[in-house]
């Protein structure tokens, strides 16, 4: 297994850590592998603490932004800046279980020898522990974006997912963007599956979004893909042979 594991990460000092720790126990066995941290311009101890981490977790890299430009932009520049050509996202709050990081790269490198043209296997929290209310307001965001989008994905806001990392960079760049890559894949002509994964409750902090800043900058959003989806014609070409 080669990969490079991108953590975007805002406010999460409490966090680093001990996920830091799992990662380093989860991918013992890969035979290469980067843990590439982005601090989205964090105004905690977070920079100190991933500082202090480097010193003895070698393949740890860190990247920061100098001011907080939102966690698509995180993701987005630690792809770019990432080493392997297959990428695994997690969140920086811990909810996420690095140990089904390589069930789900498995699941990718096997199904693409039969279906090429997957590109990612995207993490379904199916037993999620968060609150009612945030519960509720996922199931109705899923339900609404799905039925708009038609991408066919249960839980887009899973950020454990595990893609290649050259079709991402070839997806078009918004802000956002990470809650849309599923309809932003199948747009481009790749497919995406779905994998359920461990969730879990948040140990230390609290989430950085709130559900009605979701709300409303997901409506525009949507309206934003389907016109990306509207306007995209993928053609059917066969090369011609000399004869």
């Amino acid at each position: 297994m080669k990969i490079s594991i991108v953590v975007p990460v805002y406010n999460e000092a409490d966090n680093v850590t001990p996920l830091i720790e799992e990662i380093v126990a989860t991918m013992g066995e890969a035979k290469a592998y980067e843990i590439i941290y982005v601090d989205d311009g964090s105004n905690d101890d977070t920079a100190a603490v991933l500082k202090q981490a480097q010193q003895h977790v070698t393949a740890l890299r860190v990247i920061r932004h100098q001011q907080s430009c939102g966690q698509s932009a995180a993701i987005h520049t630690g792809v770019e800046a990432a080493s392997y050509p297959y990428i695994a996202t997690l969140d920086g709050d811990g909810q996420n279980d690095p140990s089904d990081i390589p069930r789900l790269y498995q699941a990718l490198r096997q199904q693409r020898k039969i279906n090429s043209d997957l590109w990612m296997v995207a993490g379904w929290r199916n037993k999620r522990h968060d609150s009612a209310w945030r519960l509720f307001s996922s199931r109705v965001a899923n339900a609404v974006r799905s039925g708009l989008l038609g991408d066919n994905t249960p839980d887009t806001g899973c950020g454990l997912k595990v893609f290649l990392r050259d079709k991402f960079m070839g997806l078009p760049y918004f802000d956002h963007m990470h809650r849309f890559l599923p309809a932003l894949i199948l747009r481009a002509g790749g497919q995406v599956i779905s994998e359920p994964v461990n969730h879990r409750a948040r140990a230390h902090g609290y989430s950085k979004y709130g559900t009605l800043d979701r709300l409303w900058v997901g409506i525009a959003d949507i309206l934003g893909v389907i016109w990306l989806q509207k306007r995209t014609k993928l053609p059917e070409a066969n090369e011609i042979e000399r004869g």
